[in-house]
This record gives C-alpha cells, sequence and structure tokens, in this order.
C-alpha cells in the first residue's frame, strides 16, 4: 500500500495498476494449460505486481528523452526496497518514440500546406477583387490617392479571410478530435496505456489563428502589390 501510494503521488506516473498473487495465478492457470500441475504446489508462488502507465508528459518527448524519463522511472522503481525487479517493455517503447516523431514530422509538414494554402487562396481571393475594383482602383488613382490607401481595404479583408480560414482549420481539427478520440482510447487501452488525444490549449489555438491571419494578410498584401505594378497608369499609382 506504501508502494502504490508513492506510485499514484509521481507526476510521472498516470496510473497503477495492481496484480495480486491470486489474480496472477488464475491468470496463468487460464492462459498456460497446466492448471492441473498448478495443484501440486503447495503455495502461490506469485508476487504482487504493479503495472505502471507513465504520464502523458513522459511520453510528449521525443524518442530519446521518451526513453530516459521511463529510465528514470524504472531506477527508481528499483531502489525502493520493496520491489524485487523492475522492468519495461523496451521495444514497445520504442516504437512509441518512432511514432511520436512520425507524428510531430506530420504535423509540421501538413502545418507547411496549410500555410502555403492560405497564402495562395487569400492572393487569388484578393487578386479576383481587386480587378473586379480595377477602374475603381484608376479613378482613386488619378484623384491622387496613394498606394497605401489603395492597398488598405485589401489587407483588412486579406486579414479577415486567413483569421476565418483560421477558426474554421480549429473547427476541423476539434471534430476529427472527437471522432478519433474513441477509438484510438480504445485501441490504447488494449495495450495497457491510458493515452487519449488532446486538443490545442488556449494559447496554441490563439496562435494558430493569429498565424493563419498573419498569412492571409501576407497573401493579400503580394497580390494586390503585384496588381498595383501592373495596373500602373503613367506613374500615377507610384506614389507610396
Amino acid at each position: 500500500q506504501q508502494l502504490l501510494e508513492a506510485l499514484q503521488a509521481r507526476e510521472d506516473v498516470a496510473s497503477v495498476q495492481t496484480v495480486s498473487p491470486g489474480q496472477g495465478m488464475a491468470e496463468f492457470r487460464d492462459h498456460s494449460g497446466f492448471g492441473d500441475s498448478l495443484e501440486l504446489l503447495g503455495e502461490n508462488p506469485l508476487p504482487w505486481v504493479f503495472m505502471v502507465s507513465p504520464a502523458t508528459g513522459v511520453l510528449s518527448a521525443d524518442a530519446a528523452g521518451v526513453q530516459a524519463r521511463v529510465d528514470a522511472l524504472t531506477r527508481w522503481l528499483q531502489e525502493q526496497p520493496m520491489v524485487a525487479s523492475a522492468q519495461y517493455d523496451l521495444k514497445w517503447l520504442q516504437r512509441l518514440g518512432r511514432l511520436l516523431e512520425l507524428g510531430r514530422a506530420i504535423v509540421w509538414v501538413l502545418a507547411l500546406l496549410f500555410g502555403v494554402a492560405v497564402i495562395v487562396v487569400v492572393a487569388n481571393t484578393i487578386r479576383l477583387d481587386v480587378a473586379a475594383r480595377a477602374e475603381e482602383i484608376e479613378i482613386l488613382a488619378l484623384v491622387g490617392a496613394s498606394n497605401s490607401f489603395i492597398r488598405q481595404p485589401f489587407l483588412y479583408s486579406g486579414f479577415w479571410y486567413g483569421l476565418l480560414g483560421g477558426l474554421l482549420a480549429l473547427a476541423l481539427m476539434q471534430a476529427c478530435l472527437l471522432y478519433l478520440g474513441g477509438p484510438l482510447g480504445r485501441l490504447l487501452d488494449t495495450y495497457g496505456q491510458g493515452l487519449h488525444l488532446q486538443g490545442l490549449t488556449a494559447t496554441q489555438a490563439a496562435v494558430l489563428a493569429g498565424a493563419a491571419a498573419w498569412l492571409g494578410l501576407l497573401g493579400a498584401l503580394a497580390s494586390v502589390q503585384r496588381y498595383l505594378k501592373l495596373l500602373s497608369v503613367g506613374g500615377s499609382l507610384g506614389r507610396r
């Protein structure tokens, strides 16, 4: 009981599952096929077994970081006088670390593709908007409007397009988490791991929305600036 309480108090431990000697013997009898032979044993030789699941924070590092943290937890267990031996599934841990690295790489690739998509979509949208208002822009230029004045409404539009795109991405991400969370949680439970998908924090969501708005602004600036150069009428659009 003392060891169980010590494990549950550690921040790097998510859960502890106990297997009593009686439960261990029953499982061994059911799966080994030596049920009759076990009756010859005078007493149950099996010890108590604690199955420790590391916390999500332990498993959120890269492969080397995951193994280092689990090694530290294992050493702590081995130092406890009530523990005869402590071991973990190294192969499964290595596979988990590689999967985490692959997941991070996929996230970065998707983020890059999302950023490029925002710039391209917003730039094309603003380009069409500028083309539709070409006569209005020419009139503004003829009456002395500066390039910055002409650019301003299009930059606002690009900002809002990007922000709305970021919010839509957050909504889709949350929907995917809700859809995949249950099946993935049940899959991980079969491996004895209490891992679950987690959404972005409020700060991370704000950063994503802000980055999308900034990319939209950048796409709008690139599009309208290019169009202003092409649309220059007798140098009247040359003022900044």
